[in-house]
């Protein structure tokens, strides 16, 4: 395509954009919110798939050895549970370490346990550390059928409980997106539209003098590109602003240990830049669904 038939694309399109007036606002303004919701959906499934990542190789499975167990005892149930397939590490956590790790845990309060240093009643341990995390229940179901297994504790619940909540927002968050997808599509559809009605008399003319569909169809394909990028600028400065002013917030909750967004750089600009191309995307396919009809003329 010549440069000089691209310019013309542009201007005609640019002279639609300011004829259809408050048509336009609409459609930008559709756009905008879709694109809002879609940045913030977006971004909050992302991060709660990240979380849940981070929450799931966290998952080990702690095993209570049977206080009877004699030494002997305690590394043999350590080599079995290595034996099992799956596991990526063992480590034994003597009853010493344990009151440490729970002193240290209960702050002031583990004072109290302190008393319980010469006579400590609690169990050695192993702490076992799955290769793929999604198979810690079953290696915990093998470990219980083994001797001198006290009791066993892990944290897949937690895990599994995030995963579930990440699934419903994303099935929401998709159902919402679609429809206002839709919404924003039909409109800029019809905003094209109304482009068309009034100049049918010159596309007529113009396909009589022998202007193919591609000729024809250039500026409405700019307009609907057109209304698509502009929809997407204040979404793209409300994402990156927003993103920016969560990632400050959350930098200050290091107590809690799933709490980890993904980084500003580059999340925040590739969110920025799906944003963009979905604009886009949505004007495009408007413009396509509203020229269509009036090429088979």
């Amino acid at each position: 395509m010549k440069a000089r038939t691209i310019k013309r694309h542009f201007r005609e399109g640019l002279k639609n954009i300011y004829r259809n007036g408050w048509m336009t606002v609409a459609s930008v303004g559709a756009v905008t919110m879709t694109l809002l919701l879609v940045g913030a959906f977006l971004g909050l499934i992302l991060n709660l798939n990240h979380m849940a990542s981070k929450v799931e190789e966290d998952v080990v499975v702690k095993v209570l050895i049977d206080l009877t167990a004699n030494d002997e005892q305690v590394l043999a149930l350590g080599d079995e549970i290595e034996q099992i397939s799956g596991v990526e590490s063992v480590i034994f956590s003597s009853k010493d370490d344990e009151l440490s790790s729970l002193i240290a845990s209960m702050g002031e309060g583990g004072e109290v346990w302190e008393l319980y240093e010469q006579e400590n009643p609690l169990n050695h341990a192993y702490i076992i550390k799955a290769v793929d995390p999604q198979d810690t229940q079953v290696i915990a179901e093998e470990v219980a059928d083994l001797d001198f297994v006290d009791s066993i504790t892990y944290g897949q619940e937690v895990a599994q409980n995030l995963f579930k909540f990440t699934s419903l927002a994303r099935t929401i968050g998709i159902v919402l997106i679609a429809g206002l997808v839709l919404t924003a599509i039909f409109l800029i559809s019809n905003t094209i539209k109304l482009t068309i009605m009034a100049r049918s008399r010159e596309i007529g003319i113009m396909k009589l003098v022998g202007a193919t569909n591609g000729f024809i169809r250039g500026p409405f394909f700019v307009e609907g590109l057109l209304l698509g990028v502009l929809g997407s600028v204040i979404p793209i400065i409300g994402v990156l602003a927003g993103y920016k002013v969560i990632e400050a917030s959350v930098g200050g909750m290091n107590s809690i240990a799933f709490v980890e967004i993904l980084p500003f750089n580059p999340f925040a600009w590739q969110l920025a830049l799906i944003i963009l191309v979905v604009g886009a995307g949505i004007g495009i396919w408007g413009s396509l669904m509203s020229v269509r009809k009036f090429l088979k003329v």
